[in-house]
């Protein structure tokens, strides 16, 4: 499709992010998870996924699949600089997005996990992808994090003993507001890589193979107050 010099003013620069190397996780159910980078053209399957969560209020459900709605329109339509999207999907079905930007090559900008398949541990793994990806593959040294739920904070702020550096950012928010900043540094990232980002790499091609085509969940019915 061809750009016009307009569109090309209204898109951020940038940086060329590194791709990300899919992987294969094993989860307690014993299925498998294959966690890869989504593509703009799969942005129609992943909006859909998360729709139909804005509407429930359990576990701030509806505020993280609003504003994820939102990060993936802007990702898709080149109005997010630096973008990347991961995605957790078990015999091609989404169990999980989750999603995140590069300030520049040394901080990341965390944005938002949303797990479908509840009870396995899914949002967990795929928020260890996305770290793995800023630290590992884009080169960060740090990423900024914030919490909207009670789990979250659980998960990230106290599982990977965060630092908090609101002391050092009086008055300045993450990008997304909320509690004050916290950051994963390398050197946390290293201290806990072994124990929460798990998964095999290369994924054998016929395994990788059901992960070709993304397909929506057929049913909610994991997460509390699901309601079609």
């Amino acid at each position: 499709m061809a750009i016009d010099a307009l569109e090309l003013k209204l898109r951020p620069p940038e940086l060329g992010l590194n791709p990300y190397p899919a992987k294969m996780i094993t989860l307690a159910s014993g299925e498998v998870m294959v966690v890869r980078e989504a593509k703009r053209e799969e942005v129609g399957v992943l909006l859909g996924t998360v729709f139909p969560l804005i509407g429930v209020p359990a576990d701030y459900y509806d505020i993280v699949a609003a504003r994820m709605y939102e990060e993936l329109l802007g990702w898709y339509r080149y109005r997010t600089a630096n973008e990347f999207v991961l995605v957790g999907a078990i015999n091609g079905v989404i169990a999980g997005i989750v999603n995140s930007r590069s300030v520049d090559h040394k901080l990341g900008m965390s944005l938002h996990t949303l797990t479908i398949k509840r009870g396995l541990r899914v949002g967990a793994q795929l928020f260890a992808a996305k770290m793995e990806n800023h630290i590992e593959y884009q080169g960060a040294d740090e990423v900024h994090i914030v919490a909207e739920s009670p789990n979250g904070w659980k998960r990230w702020m106290i599982e990977y003993e965060l630092e908090d550096r609101s002391h050092l950012y009086p008055g300045v928010r993450h990008e997304l507001g909320g509690v004050p900043t916290f950051t994963l540094t390398r050197k946390l990232w290293d201290a806990v890589k072994a124990s929460k980002c798990t998964g095999t790499r290369p994924v054998p091609p016929e395994i990788l193979a059901t992960s070709k085509k993304l397909s929506m969940p057929t049913e909610y019915t994991q997460i509390p107050g699901f309601k079609r």
